[in-house]
């Protein structure tokens, strides 16, 4: 079994990627959280895009750990605010990781915006870094409308006020499974696969 770090301390995300894992039969891997590894010194987010931060993440990882390592950047990018809040998604209320401040806040600043321009998009990006220095970096995006209040328990961040193309119920109202089929941080995940695989014991050279 190999150790593959996700670098993270947010638990759904950890349970999202090893249910994408297990959903395509990949074996021989055991995904750990930062909080299953000794505490080092976390760089803070500074790259423009986040392919960057999501490559700068693992690569601290990595070299704080010696395991391979992923790392994501993912957010919402809101057509009628210029993409933002983009990169600064997790902080865009001014205090990191508040979902339900940043929420309200992106609410709040299109509360004027008709139905027919409240398109937008979740972007990640997802970076396997291993200590060989091989690098794999994917970005996916997925598309939508925002609603104009919360609908829905599960996912977070802005799940509860995105509703996908094509469906008319929210991210946050989908079933696990079937969010991790359709959503960003599902795709860019499931196309890192072929590579995570390769970390397996039995699929190494």
């Amino acid at each position: 079994m190999t150790r593959v770090l996700l670098a993270t301390r947010n638990a759904k995300k950890l349970t999202e990627l090893r249910r994408i894992l297990e959903a395509e039969g990949v074996r021989g891997i055991d995904i750990v959280g930062l909080a299953d590894v000794p505490e080092f010194p976390e760089a803070p987010e500074t790259a423009p895009d986040f392919e960057g931060n999501a490559v700068a993440k693992a690569r601290d990882a990595v070299a704080a750990t010696g395991l391979p390592a992923i790392a994501d950047d993912s957010g919402l990018a809101v057509d009628a605010l210029n993409g933002m809040p983009g990169i600064l998604s997790a902080r865009w209320s001014g205090t990191h990781g508040d979902d339900e401040a940043n929420l309200a806040l992106v609410l709040a600043q299109l509360t004027d915006t008709p139905d027919d321009r409240r398109g937008a998009a979740f972007v990640c990006a997802a970076a396997l870094v291993t200590p060989a220095g091989k690098e794999t970096i994917l970005r996916a995006e997925w598309r939508g409308t925002l609603t104009r209040e919360k609908r829905g328990t599960h996912g977070f961040g802005y799940d509860p006020i995105f509703t996908p193309e094509g469906t008319t119920t929210t991210s946050a109202e989908l079933p696990p499974e079937e969010k991790d089929a359709h959503s960003h941080r599902g795709k860019a995940l499931r196309a890192l696969l072929p590579e995570i695989a390769k970390l397996a014991p039995e699929n190494k050279n």
